[in-house]
């Protein structure tokens, strides 16, 4: 079952979760530095590696669903179900990096000022001095860490917010994916209506998620929130991402025959 037509869209999943999670991390170096703006520029150098992954996983996952829908993959739903565990693990490498992340970040942003561009930092970032001190930024997470988490109240509206989000996206295109394996008569349809799905992650994210978290930044750039509660908001942020993933794997199916049910009366 676990093949190299699997093991590869597997991979990249991984990155494109991981990316996706680490961009916290360069928003909380940000903010370290008070350098915001410069923060997110340099989050698109993630969203790059996650939109490259994304485009090169697309064919993989599709080869997949050829092959099911000839009979010759009985195993695809587990497929697909492996593909959200590898979004798991993706998500669960961006936590055991953020720590070091977080000061890379606000190094990061630091050159890139000095540099005025992102290749000149890249450039600036290679010499063999920055290599040999990067070593200094490695800070493996610590159970002093995890107890912060809980301290000062979780946000646990946001938190719940960002496990729907998190689980819808995981799961959209692949619930549209199986659900055109289920119904190869609107196969077509099916697999081109994960709007249906991660067009409400898109609206809960765009209107009750990220502006709370660009509130609670600015609060925090003007002194009104302490820089520690800030640590622990991202961090509960990518707890939740992390548990989003795992409530995706109870969603695939019947989100499948939801996208199957709506086609169908079209």
């Amino acid at each position: 079952m676990l093949s190299i037509s699997l093991a590869l869209p597997m991979l990249f999943t991984m990155l494109i979760h991981a990316a996706d999670s680490l961009s916290y991390a360069l928003r909380l170096g940000g903010l370290r530095t008070r350098r915001i703006a410069l923060a997110i520029s340099l989050a698109g150098i993630l969203l790059l590696v996650s939109r490259t992954s994304n485009m090169a996983q697309g064919p993989m996952i599709g080869s997949l669903v050829d092959t099911a829908a000839r009979g010759a993959n009985p195993h695809f739903a587990a497929q697909l179900h492996w593909l959200m565990g590898a979004a798991t693990i993706g998500t669960a490498i961006a936590i055991f990096c953020f720590p070091t992340m977080v000061k890379l970040s606000s190094r990061m942003v630091v050159h890139f000022e000095a540099a005025g561009s992102i290749p000149g930092m890249v450039r600036n970032l290679l010499k063999r001095s920055k290599i040999r001190n990067a070593a200094y930024y490695i800070t493996p997470p610590s159970w002093q860490m995890a107890k912060r988490l809980v301290q000062h109240g979780m946000p646990r509206r946001l938190m719940l917010l960002n496990v729907a989000v998190t689980a819808i996206y995981t799961t959209g295109v692949l619930s549209s994916l199986y659900a055109a394996y289920l119904y190869p008569a609107q196969a077509v349809a099916a697999s081109q209506s994960t709007g249906l799905i991660n067009g409400m992650a898109t609206i809960l994210l765009t209107i009750l998620i990220d502006p709370r978290i660009s509130l609670l930044s600015d609060r925090s750039l003007r002194g009104e929130i302490r820089l520690d509660r800030m640590n622990q908001i991202y961090g509960c942020m990518l707890i939740s991402r992390l548990f989003g993933t795992m409530v995706a794997q109870v969603l695939l199916i019947p989100l499948a025959y939801w996208i199957g049910w709506i086609v169908s009366m079209m």
